[in-house]
């Protein structure tokens, strides 16, 4: 198979072998042989068949775990974000992780225990994996009602399905992720209430569009590249990508048990520079061709190129008859500081959290935050690499397409703003 650049997924596989290859030659002890290097060779981290896994994927294919002193990281694909949540709750010493490609408010989710049973896995996160490259999706059926990025249209069409006894189902990848919280934000931007007026289902990203193609969903929201598939099939349309909702919007994270990281902090500098070079190779355009043949590689993602790279290159189909070249809603692995963990941009998803009811309202939100965002580790890794930091831990105001504000300084002014919301 031969992509766009005429690069054939075994040369871009052996082109990977040779910088790994490289890089041994070049730090025979790691990268820190000359110093302290990692206490540990050695991480076993989870992602999910998702375009935005590609730091991890590239890190290890590249061999820039190696550079970094760690020759013995494991990239382990996993079934669901569930089973990434019980797999990091076990630990590699039971069997399970140490950390994964995962959905930012995860890690919030899992020191509070929220979704572990009550008994919290305290989390770190180290890095952003990733801005934007997210989309809602539904059937072809609501395109007679132009249902796009604004869902008011869906609203009659879903209290006609509720009063027939046949309730729209939304699907997402995990309930309190990113996906439920764009999903549910499209809906309550038009009206529609998703805890009452539809029902929300949890999908394994790989299966949604099985599912839409069975007819047992009516939308979903999920990373890339399963709504480019959907598109490619014709069994649906892009309704909006989420980076219409929120531009440059954050979405998944390198997060590891944070007793790892107490315990081996030079390893997790290291598995953080590693991850921080693999996005900027990630990021370069030119090298995207060849970053999407070993992605979509059968071990990693496993999907035609074509439904992985022409959304990475800002080419959208969406499927209704729009088309749009050089768009600006691409995933971005580095630039706009995409790799930077703003706790701004995490105190967001903690109060999304709080307003859906997933999170307690008498959370203390800038304090879990604290506890569970390691910036300074990604600062310090950026010092070692000479990459420039942001000045600061808040990228400040965030707008969205509905007109609404997040000023991180006053998060319960934004909580009050919205009219649909499920506190507990």
């Amino acid at each position: 198979m031969t992509t766009q650049s005429g690069m054939t997924r075994r040369g871009a596989l052996t082109a990977a072998a040779a910088t790994l290859a490289a890089a041994r030659a070049a730090f025979p002890g790691g990268a820190h042989a000359a110093g302290p290097g990692p206490e540990v060779s050695k991480a076993r981290l989870g992602f999910i068949a998702l375009t935005d896994a590609s730091p991890l994927i590239i890190a290890k294919e590249r061999g820039l775990f190696t550079k970094y002193g760690l020759p013995d990281v494991e990239v382990l694909k996993q079934a669901s974000w569930a089973a990434t949540r019980d797999n990091l709750v076990l630990g590699s010493a039971a069997g399970g992780i140490d950390g994964a490609h995962i959905l930012t408010p995860m890690p919030y989710l899992m020191t509070t225990g929220a979704i572990t049973g009550g008994r919290p896995t305290p989390m770190n996160i180290l890095a952003r994996l990733n801005l934007n490259g997210q989309a809602i999706s539904v059937g072809n059926d609501l395109k007679a009602i132009k249902v796009g990025l604004n869902s008011a249209g869906a609203k009659a069409r879903f209290a006609q399905l509720k009063a027939a006894g046949n309730i729209a189902k939304v699907a997402m990848t995990f309930r309190g992720g990113t996906h439920d919280l764009w999903v549910r934000y499209w809906l309550a931007a038009g009206g529609i209430n998703p805890d009452t007026d539809i029902a929300t289902i949890v999908i394994p990203p790989p299966q949604m569009v099985a599912n839409m193609k069975a007819g047992t969903q009516d939308v979903f929201c999920v990373g890339e590249p399963w709504n480019g598939q959907l598109v490619n099939q014709k069994v649906g349309y892009t309704a909006c990508a989420t980076s219409e909702i929120w531009m440059d919007h954050p979405e998944k994270s390198l997060g590891v048990r944070a007793d790892w990281v107490a315990k081996y902090p030079r390893a997790a500098q290291a598995l953080t520079m590693a991850v921080m070079e693999a996005q900027m190779w990630c990021d370069k355009m030119a090298n995207r061709p060849a970053m999407c043949s070993i992605v979509s590689g059968r071990q990693y993602v496993n999907v035609p190129i074509g439904d992985i790279l022409p959304r990475l290159q800002g080419t959208i189909t969406y499927g209704d008859g729009r088309a749009v070249s050089k768009s600006p809603h691409y995933m971005k692995f580095w630039a706009n500081n995409a790799s930077f963990p703003f706790k701004s941009h995490d105190l967001w998803f903690v109060t999304e959290d709080v307003r859906w009811g997933g999170l307690p309202a008498s959370t203390n939100k800038a304090a879990l935050v604290a506890k569970v965002n390691r910036s300074d580790i990604w600062r310090a890794a950026a010092k070692a690499m000479s990459v420039p930091a942001p000045a600061g831990d808040s990228r400040g105001v965030e707008r969205f397409f509905d007109g609404k504000v997040f000023d991180p300084a006053n998060p319960g002014a934004y909580l009050a703003s919205q009219p649909i919301k499920k506190l507990v």
